[in-house]
């Protein structure tokens, strides 16, 4: 970001002014700052400095009624549509579950908060951007026709910040953690993965080992994880898509995962960008970015979680598919039809275990 610094927070904005349909994503580092930055530079311009912790931020929204939430990483965004219900906080994690809006928030890397009013060619836009010490997006929530906007501006008033500058200090991105796994404990893995009784407990499991997911899934060879091939994905969803098989779609980043459950419908690919574009869902990924998928089998108490999980290429997780249990055996085993129906990728990883 060395050349960004040329920028004062006047560039800055004229930047944006001189692209108004450019993302701020995609307008930021073409500039060479974080997003963050490009929003601070708007502080006293369309943009307020609001506190950026869930447990401030979460419990206010139900009222608005619809939104719009947004969580990406690199490779994929969701954006769901429904109402903010039922948040519950915590020191560590908090949550969103009423079956529209499914989330969980990590409020260790919620560190910067703007609330953002812009004018578009569709009218006044406004929403609520939450980041990371790095400055990248970990959540996004966008007002919609449907929403009371009359709560905007007190609910802007009680989360505003006391200070509003224009600048903004960002940390060095944090690296992906390479895979890495442990083949002396490969034994272990396989017995303690096959007795596992819940989904939440393998990254416990495999960091006891001194593994991560990926490194795990590269050792544990099937019947627990069997590599896919990297179109993988794709045929997933659209074979989800034809035989309205029920899903749950997990995308995230260090502060935030969303997730969809329930059918897909019009899976379209444009470009590198696969797509579901569903009334109150839409899901985009680059298919481009997708190094390896896997076919992962973790017992629980209700039954097999059975999973199609792709990574990029330095071993960052993109998103998870599952069925949805809740579904009921016949969901589940369409779902797992899905899955064993998609070919076994030719190549192993040739990357060394650490």
């Amino acid at each position: 970001m060395t050349e960004a610094r040329r920028f004062d927070s006047a560039g800055l904005r004229a930047a944006r002014a001189d692209k108004p349909k450019a993302r701020d994503r995609d307008l930021a580092q073409e500039l060479g700052v974080s997003e963050a930055e490009l929003l601070a530079a708007h502080v006293g311009h369309g943009a307020t400095r609001i506190a950026a912790h869930p447990d401030r931020i979460m419990p206010e929204l139900a009222a608005f009624g619809p939104l719009m939430a947004l969580t990406r990483n690199e490779s994929c965004v969701i954006e769901k549509t429904g109402v903010y219900a039922n948040y519950s906080g915590g020191g560590h994690a908090g949550l969103i579950a009423n079956g529209e809006i499914d989330l969980r928030f990590f409020p260790a890397h919620w560190i910067t908060g703007f609330a953002l009013e812009r004018e578009t060619a569709a009218g006044l836009r406004r929403s609520i951007q939450l980041f990371d010490a790095a400055g990248d997006a970990v959540h996004k929530i966008f007002l919609t026709d449907a929403s009371d906007a009359t709560l905007w501006e007190p609910f802007v008033a009680g989360l505003r910040e006391a200070e509003q500058g224009e600048t903004l200090a960002v940390a060095p991105r944090a690296p992906v953690e390479a895979p890495f796994g442990n083949p002396d404990r490969a034994a272990d893995l396989r017995d303690h993965w096959g007795r596992m009784t819940d989904t939440h407990q393998f990254l416990s499991l495999v960091s006891r080992l001194r593994m991560n997911r990926l490194g795990a899934y590269r050792i544990a060879g099937e019947p627990l994880a069997r590599r896919l091939a990297p179109e993988a994905v794709t045929r997933a969803l659209e074979a989800a898509a034809a035989g309205e098989v029920p899903i749950m779609i997990f995308v995230g980043n260090r502060g935030c995962i969303e997730i969809h459950g329930g059918p897909v419908r019009n899976v379209v690919g444009m470009g590198p960008w696969i797509n579901v574009l569903d009334p109150g869902l839409d899901l985009h990924l680059r298919q481009d970015h997708v190094a390896e998928v896997w076919a992962v089998d973790k017992p629980t108490r209700r039954g097999p979680a059975v999973s199609i999980e792709c990574f990029d290429a330095e071993g960052g997780l993109i998103a998870q598919i599952f069925g949805v249990g809740k579904a009921g055996p016949d969901a589940i085993a369409a779902w797992q039809a899905v899955v064993d129906a998609q070919p076994t990728a030719r190549t192993e990883p040739a990357e060394a275990l650490r």
